[in-house]
């Protein structure tokens, strides 16, 4: 906060960038900034934009616990509430729309509107699909990413009239772990040693290289030495592998309620027929 305030006062800047890992707190720090900012009466009203609905949601209810006195209004469930709004939350699309719609001939949001834009998850996409968004109001412009700073691409910092590489402040996955924010993830295993690694020919038993050499596997008649982890995923669509890799979920996830059921859980997968495959593989099982 105290680095952003010296990008607008003392450095003259009217856009900042600050990258902080997931879970370290953005949006309870750019509470904190607009608290610090209106006291200081350098902002009047704010436009916190973000590209999901629950996103909004989300985040007007913890302005309602942090700033109540900033009455934050969600533009999507109070519409007939926005124009008088100190703290707006929206969706982007929503916002493009509003900037176009007029009432008796006049836009609703002027350029000086607000005095604040924050962007959440400031990316390329953002950069490409809303900079319109950007460029309408004359505001100090704060966005905010979990990318880490040198994966952040270059037309984000552009956006932000800053080096590649030089956000306004960083605050690391590394240092949240090291001041107790966040716990680092833990890798386990899985015992699967042919998704892992692929299959090699020279590592067959000589009853598995006779069925290997028996495979058509291309017109010309060669036989390749080895198959690569990704091709073998590509294709090993298979039960077996799924319910493995489930089992070992089952047994090996993070347990919550005493031990009795699993935790939060993401699994990903190739595409969307490989997500329902496994869907249905851990309903028929569990």
């Amino acid at each position: 906060i105290r680095r952003i305030g010296e990008a607008f006062e003392r450095d003259r800047e009217r856009k900042a960038l600050v990258v902080m890992a997931t879970g370290a707190g953005k949006t309870r720090t750019v509470i904190a900034l607009c608290d610090l900012m209106m006291r200081c009466n350098w902002v009047k009203r704010v436009l916190f934009l973000a590209d999901r609905v629950a996103l909004v949601r989300q985040t007007t209810n913890v302005f309602k616990q942090q700033l109540p006195s900033a009455s934050p209004i969600n533009a999507m469930e109070q519409p007939e509430q926005i124009a008088d709004a100190r703290v707006l939350v929206s969706t982007y699309p929503t916002m493009l729309r509003l900037i176009d719609e007029t009432k008796d001939g006049r836009r609703q949001f002027g350029p000086g509107h607000f005095d604040l834009v924050i962007i959440d998850e400031a990316h390329r996409s953002v950069y490409q699909k809303y900079r319109a968004i950007f460029e309408y109001f004359d505001s100090f412009l704060v966005g905010l990413t979990a990318t880490p700073k040198d994966e952040v691409d270059h037309n984000t910092y552009g956006l932000f009239d800053l080096e590649d590489g030089l956000p306004t402040d960083a605050y690391t996955l590394e240092e949240a772990v090291q001041d107790k924010f966040l716990v680092p993830p833990k890798a386990v295993s899985v015992p699967l040693k042919f998704q892992r690694e692929g299959i090699k020919y020279k590592d067959l038993s000589h009853e598995e290289r006779d069925r290997w050499d028996a495979i058509e596997w291309n017109e010309d008649g060669s036989v390749p030495g080895n198959v690569d982890p990704e091709a073998l995923n590509r294709w090993l669509f298979n039960e077996d592998t799924v319910d493995k890799v489930l089992e070992h979920l089952m047994t090996r996830g993070v347990k919550v309620a005493d031990g009795d059921r699993l935790g939060k859980t993401i699994i990903f997968a190739k595409n969307h027929a490989h997500a329902q495959f496994i869907a249905d593989q851990f309903d028929k099982n569990y």
